[in-house]
C-alpha cells in the first residue's frame, strides 16, 4: 500500500460519490484530509465520521470552488488547521444529459464554472503555497469523456476536455518547482449518479465495457492515491483512464 502518512490533502466535492470515496483511501494511505462540500453538510459529516472510525483524521470545510474568493477560503482554512497543503485533488463536478441545443445559457456556464474553473480556482490558491515549499501534487479529476466526447453530455465532455489540457500545460509549468499534476479518467463508476438507470440500461451499458462491469469509487480513489506517492515521482502532464477499457 502506498504511504501518505505526514501529508495534508485537499479534496474537493468529497461528501459523497467519487469524492468521498478518494477521501477515504487518501486517509487510509495516512494522510490529513480536507473534505470540502457545498450543501450536502450530512453526507460530508458521514464521510468524516467514517475516516475517523478508520483511525484517520479530517476536518470539514464548506465552499464552493466555482467563486474564487470561496476557493481561496478553502485553501487557507487547510493551512490554517493543518499548516501546510501537500496535495490538492480537484474532484468537485456536476453533470447534465440532454440535447445540447435545450441547454440554457445559465446550465452550461454553471458546468464550466465548476468543473473548469473550480479547478482553476483551488490551483491558482494553492500553487503559490506550493512553490514556496518546493513540493506538491495536483490530480484533477476528469472523465473519459474528456478525451472522446459523449452524446448528450457535449459541455460536460467540453468542461473535462478543458481540465485535461489546463492539466498537460500546467504540469509543464510547474514541474520545475517539483510539483507535480496530473488528471484521472474515470469511465462508468457505480455512484449514486448512475442510479437513474433501469435494470435494462445498466445491463446494456456493462455490456459496453470490455471489462464487463462498473467500475468502483475506491477504482478511482487508489489511481489517486498511486499518483499521489513516491512510487509515481516520475510522472507528470499525464491522463491516466480508468474506464475498464471502454474507450
Amino acid at each position: 500500500m502506498e504511504n501518505l502518512t505526514g501529508k495534508v490533502a485537499v479534496v474537493t466535492g468529497s461528501s459523497r460519490g467519487i469524492g468521498k470515496s478518494i477521501a477515504l483511501e487518501i486517509a487510509k494511505a495516512g494522510a490529513s484530509v480536507v473534505i470540502n462540500y457545498v450543501s450536502n453538510e450530512k453526507e460530508a459529516a458521514k464521510t468524516l465520521d467514517e475516516i475517523k472510525e478508520i483511525g484517520g483524521v479530517a476536518i470539514m470545510v464548506k465552499a464552493d470552488v466555482s467563486i474564487y474568493d470561496q476557493a481561496k477560503m478553502l485553501i487557507n482554512s487547510a493551512i490554517e488547521h493543518f499548516g501546510k497543503v501537500d496535495i490538492l485533488i480537484n474532484n468537485a463536478g456536476i453533470s447534465y444529459i440532454g440535447l445540447f441545443m435545450e441547454m440554457n445559457e445559465r446550465q452550461w456556464e454553471r458546468i464550466m464554472n465548476v468543473n473548469l474553473n473550480g479547478v482553476i480556482n483551488c490551483s491558482h490558491n494553492v500553487l503559490p503555497h506550493m512553490v514556496n515549499r518546493k513540493c506538491g501534487c495536483i490530480v484533477n479529476t476528469s472523465s473519459m469523456w474528456g478525451n472522446v466526447g459523449a452524446s448528450c453530455e457535449a459541455i460536460y465532455s467540453a468542461s473535462k476536455g478543458a481540465v485535461n489540457l489546463f492539466t498537460k500545460a500546467l504540469a509543464k509549468e510547474m514541474a520545475p518547482s517539483n510539483i507535480r499534476i496530473n488528471a484521472v479518467a474515470p469511465g462508468v463508476i457505480d455512484t449514486e449518479m448512475n442510479s437513474f438507470l433501469s435494470k435494462e440500461e445498466r445491463r446494456e451499458l456493462e455490456e459496453e465495457i470490455p471489462i464487463g462491469k462498473f467500475g468502483k469509487g475506491e477504482d478511482i480513489g487508489k489511481t489517486i492515491v498511486f499518483l499521489c506517492s513516491d512510487a509515481a515521482k516520475y510522472i507528470t502532464a499525464q491522463i491516466i483512464t480508468v474506464d475498464g477499457g471502454m474507450n
